[in-house]
C-alpha cells in the first residue's frame, strides 16, 4: 500500500496550534523519507520539513523552524507535523510525501517525492 492519508487540518485562530497527522504503510515510514509541504492557490508548493529513515536527521524550512516539528509514530504507522504559533500566512493546503529512498534527497523539492497525500486545509485567522 503506497497511499498517504492526511488529517487534522481545520481552522484555529492566530497563535494557536494544530497537528497533522499522514497514516501510510510501515514500509513508508521505516524505510523512506518522508516529509511535509504546502501549497496556496497560484504559489509553488512549499517544502516545509523532512525526516529521514531513522529519525537522526530532520530538515525545516525558515518559514517554520521553530514553530512546526515533525515525527513518527511507527507503532502506528504515522508521520506528523506539530504547528504551533500558527500565522494567517500559515494558511494553505498541506500535503505529506514520500520519497523513494531511504536517505533524503532534495529534502525541500517536490520534483523529489514520488508518493503524495490529497491533502488537508489549514486556516489560520487573524
Amino acid at each position: 500500500q503506497d497511499q498517504l492519508v492526511e488529517s487534522g487540518g481545520g481552522s484555529v485562530q492566530a497563535g494557536g496550534s494544530l497537528r497533522l497527522s499522514c497514516t501510510a504503510s510501515r514500509y513508508i515510514i521505516t524505510n523512506q523519507c518522508m516529509g511535509w509541504f504546502r501549497q496556496t492557490p497560484g504559489k509553488e508548493r512549499e517544502g516545509l520539513a523532512a525526516i529521514s529513515t531513522g529519525d537522526t536527521w530532520t530538515y525545516y524550512a525558515d518559514s517554520v523552524k521553530g514553530r512546526f516539528t515533525i515525527s513518527k509514530d511507527r507503532a502506528k504507522t504515522t508521520l506528523y507535523l506539530q504547528m504551533n504559533t500558527l500565522k494567517p500566512e500559515d494558511t494553505a493546503m498541506y500535503y505529506c510525501a514520500a520519497q523513494n529512498r531511504d536517505v533524503c534527497t532534495g529534502a525541500s523539492r517536490p520534483a523529489e517525492y514520488q508518493y503524495w497525500g490529497q491533502g488537508t486545509q489549514v486556516t489560520v485567522s487573524s
